[in-house]
């Protein structure tokens, strides 16, 4: 019964954060917020599966390093484009 509560509300939560960002689609931050929640709730998912096999957690470590790589990539993104454009909306600049 506890093993459904470990997989359950990571998974809940998973589907929640894959529901608000494709939900807020207008500014760039709120993405990137949502962005972080989802790999933060892979993670969780990931160290739970880790610990229940009794492996090593060298790869969670190392899941985590990249996530916060992609954190910063994405926090450097959205300055270079509110400097750029003046806002972070994703209708003020164009994609293509």
């Amino acid at each position: 019964m506890i093993m459904i509560l470990y997989w359950s509300l990571p998974m809940i939560l998973f589907i929640l954060g894959l529901f608000c960002f494709v939900s807020n689609r207008k500014h760039l931050l709120s993405m990137l917020l949502s962005l972080e929640f989802i790999v933060l709730m892979l993670f969780f998912m990931l160290f739970i599966y880790l610990n229940m096999l009794n492996y090593e957690s060298y790869f969670s470590m190392m899941f985590l390093t990249f996530s916060v790589c992609e954190g910063a990539l994405g926090l450097s993104i959205l300055v270079s484009m509110i400097r750029t454009h003046g806002n972070d909306y994703f209708q003020s600049f164009s994609i293509m």
